[in-house]
């Protein structure tokens, strides 16, 4: 065999066994300095979605540019910093559920290695609403949802309930505390990151699913907690909106993935 025919197999067998190099999505937007790697992905759902994508596109383009500017300015004033290498920041948006065939929920995860002792990540979401192309909060969904009010004390309630069951599947029961839970307050801006949860009933969605990254509920070496509040457990509140696209079951599969 020839050396060319040898080269070209190894070649082979190397993409065969590293099929997620060859499969990784080029980047929707991206930055490269001598300060800082950054970019921004889409997945294939909201670059469908024209008005979707370009909500989601300039988002991205919005983080990117201040990373790189707090990057520059920082490298100018302490280059020591930057002496195992530039900052890298990755920012990906991904479709987790379409209710009614017009909200649809994106969660927005980050990294960030800023060259600290380990790397950070926070998660984020969008809920968008076809219908008006814009993005909304779960409001309309609700007869009310005034801070410290019936409806979010409720939904409350059910998150820390949520968590610490969580907590206990991973081990880490002895972190349930009252403490890793004081940052989270009955109000929508203070209780978590939200999505509409899949559903077993087409069209519709099992509730609400609330998103943390490490830090924000428990320990770093926890990572990212989702915390799953049940539609029937907020029935009581439900605006005929909310009473329209909520229904069925959380998929066994979503459970498992969190």
């Amino acid at each position: 065999m020839s050396l060319s025919t040898l080269r070209i197999a190894a070649l082979l067998g190397l993409l065969a066994v590293t099929p997620a190099l060859a499969a990784d999505p080029k980047p929707d937007a991206s930055i490269n300095t001598k300060a800082i790697e950054a970019n921004v992905t889409l997945d294939s759902q909201i670059k469908a979605d024209a008005p979707l994508s370009a909500y989601c596109l300039a988002d991205g383009k919005k983080w990117i540019d201040k990373n790189a500017a707090d990057a520059a300015r920082e490298r100018k004033e302490d280059p020591q910093a930057f002496r195992d290498g530039k900052w890298s920041f990755e920012r990906k948006y991904s479709v987790r559920s379409v209710v009614a065939d017009r909200y649809v929920s994106i969660v927005r995860d980050d990294y960030m290695n800023t060259g600290g002792a380990h790397p950070n990540s926070d998660v984020n979401t969008i809920l968008w609403d076809k219908a008006s192309a814009k993005a909304i909060s779960i409001r309309p969904f609700f007869t009310e949802t005034a801070d410290n009010g019936p409806a979010m004390k409720a939904m409350l309630a059910a998150v820390i309930t949520s968590l610490k069951a969580e907590k206990k599947k991973r081990g880490a029961e002895e972190m349930a505390t009252a403490e890793w839970f004081k940052d989270l307050e009955p109000r929508l801006l203070k209780i978590g990151a939200v999505t509409l949860a899949p559903s077993t009933q087409a069209g519709k969605s099992s509730g609400l699913t609330f998103h943390y990254p490490p830090y924000a509920v428990g320990s770093y070496a926890e990572g990212q907690y989702v915390a799953f509040v049940p539609w029937e457990t907020l029935k009581p509140y439900l605006s005929s909106e909310g009473q329209a696209i909520f229904g069925g079951a959380r998929p066994k599969g979503d459970a498992e993935e969190n």
